[in-house]
């Protein structure tokens, strides 16, 4: 379109515009296609250079598992382990742990070789008893040679009842001291009560024993008492012979309290140490679930937790069975078998090898009876271990 100004003809721009190209935008279209192709250049040689690497590392590797190295055998489907370690520092580690576990074994088969050789005088002497249920322990000192009456029957009773007691006590308790330290106790409050429970481990036997005699026994009397008036109706709590207050006291329920105090802190322990090793993923799983703490306590570390309860409740009753001073100062010796358990007298194999061993040699069976009660916690100890690692077997949840 043309228009007259000042009698000259004007042409407009867009038509000029359309007519002619600009050298600056053919220019930018050319360099950015220089830099796609550089690109893509660059990427091929690249990715060239990586296939080249990778193929190199696949090549070596087959060559050093193509060469046999030591311990190693090659077999039809490629190289197998035969089991030895490569390194000589590996053998000897290997040989040290299988010796430990080796020697461990020897240690138990001569303990019980032991046991079963010193104590077969009082299987094939003669006695006036019989080992296994005569309820009595007569040695006569006058001479070596005379006839003892003799049984374990009483002792065998004792010592089950009384650590059967002790872990009905102490091991719900020890559990609870657990969980509470690892789960619910400020971090400082945790650390003095985890100081304190391993500071009980540590105390002598005797402590317990003369804490019991002397205090536990006066401070129970009454408390033994109600239990025989108010739940006699249960014939093991019933005592026949009391008519008061005062004639009660060194009883076999005694005796399993004092032994629940002392396994308390082996039990708890070795639990709240399990406790500690729950995964903290199944733990947060369980709070993601919505449960409570207990919720989260029952369904995530007590499953979690099974062996190792069952385990520290087995090294308890072993403490429990094979205790022996604590016992012998709580209870009075009376060789019979009696079910009421708040009633005076009571024996156990270890409390009866400790107190009889000083006039035992005055008879010719008198040791070798003693090394024979021997011979029974030894296998009362075996049997009850063999029991506990057979449940935890058979479970396949209780496997951590």
């Amino acid at each position: 379109m043309s228009n007259q100004a000042g009698g000259r003809p004007v042409t407009d721009d867009s038509d000029a515009l359309a007519g002619s190209s600009d050298p600056a935008a053919e220019s930018g279209s050319d360099a950015q296609a220089d830099l796609v192709r550089t690109a893509e250049d660059r990427g091929t040689a690249a990715t060239d250079a990586a296939r080249k690497r990778l193929g190199g590392l696949a090549r070596t590797n087959s060559s050093i598992h193509a060469t046999p190295r030591p311990g190693v055998q090659v077999g039809s489907a490629g190289q197998n382990i035969s089991g030895r370690a490569v390194r000589r520092g590996d053998q000897i580690f290997r040989g040290m742990a299988a010796g430990s576990g080796g020697f461990l074994l020897v240690v138990m088969a001569a303990i019980a070789a032991f046991l079963i050789w010193k104590a077969v005088p009082a299987f094939t002497g003669v006695n006036n008893g019989n080992i296994f249920t005569t309820q009595s322990w007569q040695f006569p000192s006058d001479s070596p040679t005379d006839v003892p009456t003799f049984g374990v029957a009483a002792l065998l009773f004792g010592t089950v009842v009384s650590a059967v007691i002790a872990m009905i006590i102490g091991v719900p308790v020890a559990i609870g001291i657990a969980l509470f330290i690892s789960h619910y106790a400020r971090r400082r409050l945790a650390t003095a009560l985890g100081g304190v429970v391993d500071l009980l481990a540590a105390v002598p036997s005797l402590i317990f024993g003369m804490w019991g005699l002397y205090f536990l026994v006066p401070s129970t009397r009454g408390f033994q008492s109600w239990l025989s008036e108010y739940f006699g109706w249960l014939p093991f709590l019933h005592n026949r012979t009391a008519t008061q207050t005062s004639q009660f006291g060194q009883s076999l329920l005694i005796a399993g309290i004092v032994l629940a105090i002392m396994i308390i802190p082996t039990v708890s322990a070795v639990t709240r140490e399990v406790f500690l090793q729950v995964p903290k993923d199944t733990q947060d799983a369980a709070w993601a679930l919505g449960a409570t703490k207990w919720e989260m306590v029952r369904t995530a570390v007590l499953p979690f937790g099974r062996a190792g309860m069952i385990s520290a409740a087995m090294l308890g009753l072993g403490r429990a069975l094979g205790e022996t001073i604590a016992v012998a100062l709580v209870l009075n010796s009376g060789f019979t078998i009696n079910t009421h358990i708040t009633e005076p007298g009571g024996d156990t194999l270890a409390s009866t090898i400790a107190l009889k061993f000083g006039e035992a040699a005055s008879n010719n069976l008198g040791i070798p009876a003693l090394i024979a009660a021997g011979l029974f916690l030894f296998a009362i100890t075996l049997v009850v271990n063999s029991i506990a690692r057979l449940v935890i077997a058979r479970k396949k949840e209780f496997s951590a």
